[in-house]
């Protein structure tokens, strides 16, 4: 199965409504970092593509999109592979996008942050597989945030504008039906993955404490 939507946005732009607008769209199944999760076994195909061994067929043999991270790390690549495939980049205000990583993904004491703190573990190399480009900077606002509008410009400089679409989720279902050529769902666009969300659903996670 080849891609036929890729989002080159960061995590923490809507990515994970996203997915699920893209299943609800019959565009899936859309691969997210949950996905990633739910099958540990294809970690060491990305820890492979991070060092320049990516076997893109294989890691999205049964996914027709992908978003959010780690796919958004590799945008250049995919778009190159998949042709034919259209470009969602999602997007919002850069200072918003930083304080939600620094509580979410990036928090300083979240999974991210700690498995990198055991560099020889199987879960760092992975995370280093796209967080990598970040050095030693992901907890400095300024850093960050002009990585992030440096990651806007080099994708719209990249990708032809009619193939790529600057998407936020506050814009609904129009803008991305009218972009895939695709009809209007009746029920509403899904809003997933809130702040508050992913934190509960970390701290679920977590071994009691002693």
């Amino acid at each position: 199965m080849a891609l036929t939507v890729i989002g080159s946005g960061l995590g923490r732009t809507g990515t994970k409504s996203l997915q699920t607008a893209l299943n609800m769209l019959g565009v899936g199944p859309c691969h997210h970092m949950v996905e990633v999760f739910a099958h540990p076994e294809s970690m060491a195909l990305w820890i492979a593509a991070g060092e320049g061994r990516p076997d893109w067929d294989a890691i999205f043999a049964d996914y027709g999109a992908a978003v959010d991270y780690p796919s958004a790390a590799y945008w250049r690549e995919l778009a190159a592979h998949y042709p034919d495939a259209k470009i969602i980049h999602t997007v919002r205000d850069p200072d918003a996008w930083f304080d939600s990583t620094q509580a979410t993904i990036f928090a300083p004491q979240g999974p991210v942050s700690r498995a990198l703190a055991e560099p020889s573990s199987p879960l760092a190399a992975f995370f280093r597989s796209f967080t990598g480009r970040f050095g030693a900077d992901l907890h400095d606002r300024a850093a960050m945030t002009g990585y992030f509008r440096r990651h806007t410009d080099e994708v719209l400089a990249a990708i032809p504008p009619e193939r790529v679409l600057v998407y936020e989720a506050g814009q609904g279902w129009g803008p991305l039906c009218g972009f895939l050529n695709l009809p209007t769902p009746e029920a509403p666009y899904p809003s997933e993955n809130s702040r508050a969300e992913f934190i509960a659903r970390v701290a679920s996670m977590r071994p009691a404490e002693a």
